[in-house]
């Protein structure tokens, strides 16, 4: 049985990658029911226990150039509170399964369409992925070090944070709009739209004249002394975001940092050499013996952590943050609920798993 605030929304989702299936994941963790169109024959992804996006849903397999399968999808639709798809536009209109289609079908639908670029717009109907389109927005090349090219933050940006979470966020918004007599509508979640709207803080701090575009020069981009990933002597790292005076004053204390020149917590033009004072001061000891010294206190301090360390965090156990389905371990659902808590509902499912059971339980 679903468990979570979701609990009782239908959702409709066409098999994706990234970004997409990691929408589901999310809606199905928080008791959504989650029924994922997969295509029929050798296009579906296998059902392995690593494929954790994929957990939590139902798979019903269709060729959706059969027009009865056509249609089963479209009676799939009717019934649903919202529906997922990331293909480039205009490929849902040539399948007959178009927003104008599926609203007719069913006028209260939530239609989230997720692409990189947006359903229109000079660049619509290129090909790109996450790099490409932070690149766009002004994200890519706000961060790196002074001097060297920009880096890939991972695809968490574009893909997961300025795509999935806009869509899920989008996509619950206008189901809400719906259940309170409103009409369905389209959701249309650009990446590039949403990388930029995560990037509103810094185009604000930008036209106040306290952000440059020279990497490495802000409070946030590694400019600072007191905001800034250091070395230890042991090949690891630790982060420091001693911001505020009182944390930065505890960060000092911490560290033995009896420098004059530490006072001047704000003078840019100090940034650089302290910078490599502190650098020189971190590398002394190891990233454990930093630890002890510390966190848990107000220095906004934390260990430099890999995949394969993480989940075995004292903190992160406390709060049984990763779990462990099938002998692999992956992220517990989020956020947390006090009286709905979500849960992962079952894992990744062979494409066409559920038909039977999709088309009874959906009534079909």
């Amino acid at each position: 049985m679903a468990s979570g605030p979701l609990t009782g929304t239908k959702i409709v989702e066409f098999q994706g990658i990234g970004p997409g299936p990691f929408c589901g994941m999310l809606l199905s963790d928080l008791g959504a029911d989650v029924v994922r169109i997969d295509r029929a024959g050798s296009g579906g992804r296998p059902a392995s226990p690593a494929n954790v996006e994929s957990r939590g849903r139902r798979s019903i397999a269709l060729n959706l150039k059969d027009p009865a399968d056509v249609e089963t999808a479209l009676k799939l639709i009717e019934k649903a509170d919202g529906l997922i798809e990331g293909f480039r536009p205009g490929v849902m209109e040539r399948l007959g399964l178009g927003p104008d289609i599926a609203l007719d079908r069913n006028p209260k639908l939530a239609y989230g369409r997720m692409t990189g670029w947006g359903q229109f717009g000079p660049l619509s109907q290129a090909a790109g992925h996450d790099l490409n389109y932070i690149a766009l927005t002004g994200a890519l090349g706000a961060m790196g070090r002074k001097g060297e090219k920009p880096y890939p933050p991972l695809n968490l940006i574009g893909d997961y944070g300025g795509g999935a979470l806009y869509l899920a966020f989008g996509l619950l918004a206008a189901i809400l709009h719906a259940r309170s007599g409103g009409e369905g509508q389209v959701v249309d979640v650009a990446m590039t739209d949403g990388a930029a709207s995560l990037a509103s803080m810094f185009y604000g701090m930008r036209a106040m004249g306290v952000w440059t575009d020279e990497r490495e020069d802000n409070l946030l981009d590694g400019g600072a002394h007191f905001y800034d990933c250091y070395e230890t002597s042991d090949g690891k790292y630790v982060s420091i975001g001693s911001i505020e005076p009182q944390f930065y004053a505890l960060l000092l204390e911490k560290a033995g940092l009896t420098d004059s020149e530490f006072q001047s917590q704000m003078d840019r033009s100090k940034w650089p050499t302290l910078s490599e004072k502190l650098a020189e001061v971190i590398k002394t000891k190891s990233r454990d013996e930093w630890c002890d010294i510390m966190e848990g206190t107000d220095v906004c301090f934390a260990p430099v952590l890999s995949l394969a360390e993480a989940p075995s965090h004292p903190h992160n156990v406390a709060r049984e943050t990763f779990i462990e389905i099938g002998g692999v371990v992956q992220p517990a659902p989020a956020p947390r609920f006090s009286k709905t808590p979500g849960e992962v509902q079952r894992p990744p499912a062979t494409p066409g798993t559920h038909n039977e059971e999709i088309i009874a339980d959906w009534k079909i």
